[in-house]
């Protein structure tokens, strides 16, 4: 056989193996797509390296692809004997990427089913098995062995998988999830088993990348890293497992190719790196150092990570007329952003790549917002990096749940009403804390977030004062706004007010001498765009519009009313939305993102007032 002859045949070989499992998946008809959705096949799901904050770039295999699936009844708790069919893992099973498009349930469990090779590579290495996110509860089988359970939709999580392999080519991976989604008292956010108005479809089982990791037996589990610009400091720890009681840490800060500064501490240990005349981290100039880490036993590198971190400080201070303001880096700056719910209609929780996911990040940015509030949804660690390398602030809320009961006149309790907290069952409010610890802890790295949220208006909001000083305690580099619209209670650092349409603020001479006051949610302006809609009728807006230029007009209203604010003591404004998702037609851009409604140097022109209202 010749050697164009032998290529011949692997050329064709790879083409008859890429149509066969392309013949295995298509995505599910009849919604409207984004043009990422076309890039998306069985051998190439978000293959991007998925934890940029800890990075080891060559001992790690993605397993997104096909995998089996089956629903069954929750009585049912033996794996299945014969599965229902493939599944496009990470994406939703009720999403049209899955190739599945079902609906699963609180009477049901899903199930996955995949055999992996494991790389030669990784021999004589612990194996760890990364989840970036299942929603809710799953239960992981390796080889037929229980490899451990976890329960939260929004927080990454990993077992160490290595006692369970087998000496043989294929290591079977099984997966058991259940999700209740509205019917559970759980961290759910905005989905629902039947969507209407501003509720979307339910997502259920994995939604972000699983991967396998080869590691040393001591490793790096995770950094610790808090920038201090006026000390001109990071402080930095660093968890390693199984580390010996001789064993050091080297870190190192750099910028670009030149060491700024080096330290050795012990593992667990709190470490002062100097970032002396620091380059500061802002929207406008969002330098980020680079951080290396190795653990050290008699000299000799037993692990290493590369990580990266930014100098940058959020605080408050009074302005000369007594009124608290939000400053970045020890100065004020205006904040205006969007609502960003991170809803895509092909993928639902999930982006179809990771270009689409940083595409929201840019738009946004090129229309002259400098900051997203992350709406009652976490994303992938890499949405975080790209705001971070984009110079985007971020305000990150806590997925809401334990909606029972829940009526809209406990709205009453917003500013200046009659404060109300719901009465959860002790399992509900283990859930949120145990959740709302692990993304906070999971996202603490991440410059770009600069405030938490632990409520959205009064969903499911309880024992506030607790819940909010808790909050507090425990992340003391941000900000906390307790209650994004919420029922008030004077705790955290802000006092958030939501409008519909129209902007209005907290009263500065009730809430202003003791708490940032914000705007959370405003606008909400309608334009359902023809052939770029969810649905053709029954759309859902706070004020419809007929056309782009009707819209416009109303929208740069707006802006021109809650510039007039700022003066008066308002630091910062969410306008609602970035774009239009499922039923809600409310976006800057249509839900499959290949419309901008008010065309963006247009907006960017609008917006460039209100960086210019306090000088």
């Amino acid at each position: 056989m010749t050697k164009s002859t032998l290529h011949l045949l692997i050329f064709l070989l790879f083409t008859a193996n890429l149509f066969a499992r392309q013949a295995e998946w298509k995505p599910v008809a009849g919604k409207i797509m984004t043009s990422w959705a076309a890039q998306v096949s069985p051998d190439n799901p978000l293959s991007e390296y998925p934890r940029p904050q800890l990075q080891r770039q060559n001992n790690w295999q993605n397993l997104n692809g096909l995998w089996q699936y089956a629903i069954r009844p929750r009585e049912e708790t033996s794996v299945p004997k014969t599965f229902d069919g493939k599944i496009l893992v990470p994406y939703p099973i009720e999403s049209a990427l899955s190739g599945v498009g079902k609906t699963v349930g609180k009477d049901k469990y899903l199930w996955y089913k995949t055999s992996i090779g494991v790389s030669s590579k990784f021999r004589n290495k612990n194996l760890l098995l990364h989840f970036g996110a299942i929603d809710w509860a799953c239960v992981v089988y390796v080889n037929g062995q229980k490899a451990g359970e976890h329960s939260g939709g929004y927080d990454p999580f990993t077992f160490d998988i290595s006692s369970y392999l087998r000496k043989a080519k294929k290591q079977e991976i099984v997966i058991r999830v259940f999700d209740p989604t509205e019917d559970g008292f759980q961290p759910a956010g905005k989905q629902r088993k039947k969507p209407t108005g501003i509720w979307y479809t339910s997502v259920t089982g994995i939604w972000q990348t699983v991967w396998l990791e080869a590691v040393a037996g001591t490793y790096i589990a995770k950094t610790i890293q808090t920038p201090d610009i006026d000390k001109e400091i990071l402080n930095v720890k660093v968890v390693a497992e199984h580390a010996q009681p001789a064993d050091q840490v080297l870190i190192s800060a750099w910028d670009g190719g030149k060491k700024v500064s080096e330290i050795k501490t012990s593992p667990g240990a709190e470490g002062v790196l100097p970032v002396p005349h620091a380059k500061l981290w802002s929207p406008d100039t969002p330098f980020l150092y680079d951080l290396k880490v190795q653990v050290l036993r008699s000299g000799k590198v037993i692990d290493e990570i590369s990580s990266y971190f930014a100098m940058r400080k959020i605080s408050m201070a009074k302005d000369q007329n007594g009124i608290q303001r939000m400053m970045l880096n020890n100065s004020f700056v205006f904040q205006y952003g969007t609502l960003d719910q991170g809803w895509w209609p092909d993928g639902l929780y999930t982006a179809p790549t990771d270009s689409a996911l940083r595409y929201d990040i840019e738009k946004t940015k090129e229309m002259g917002f400098n900051m997203i509030r992350k709406h009652i949804k976490v994303e992938p660690a890499r949405w975080y990096y790209h705001c971070d390398q984009l110079g985007m602030l971020v305000w990150q809320d806590m997925p809401s749940g334990d909606m029972e009961g829940f009526e809209w006149e406990q709205r009453l309790g917003q500013i200046g009403g009659r404060p109300l907290d719901k009465q959860r069952s002790p399992q509900s409010e283990q859930a949120y804390r145990q959740e709302w610890e692990r993304i906070m802890d999971a996202l603490h790295n991440f410059p770009s977030i600069i405030v938490w949220v632990p409520f959205n208006e009064s969903w499911g909001q309880f024992k506030s004062m607790e819940i909010i000083n808790w909050t507090m305690d425990h992340d003391r580099s941000r900000l906390v706004n307790g209650a994004s619209g919420g029922n008030y209670f004077p705790a955290g650092h802000i006092a958030d007010l939501h409008n519909y349409p129209d902007p209005l603020m907290p009263n500065p001479v009730v809430f202003g001498d003791k708490q940032i006051l914000v705007l959370g949610e405003f606008g909400g302006l309608g334009w359902a765009v023809d052939g770029h809609s969810w649905l053709d009728k029954g759309n859902f807006g706070y004020q419809s519009f007929k056309n782009a230029r009707e819209l416009k007009d109303r929208y740069a209203g707006l802006v021109t009313d809650l510039n007039r604010l700022i003066p008066l003591g308002l630091s910062a404004a969410v306008y609602t939305q970035i774009t239009d998702v499922e039923i809600e037609v409310n976006g800057l851009m249509t839900y499959d993102r290949k419309v901008v409604k008010i065309p963006v140097d247009q907006l960017k022109k609008i917006h460039h007032v209100l960086f210019n209202a306090v000088k």
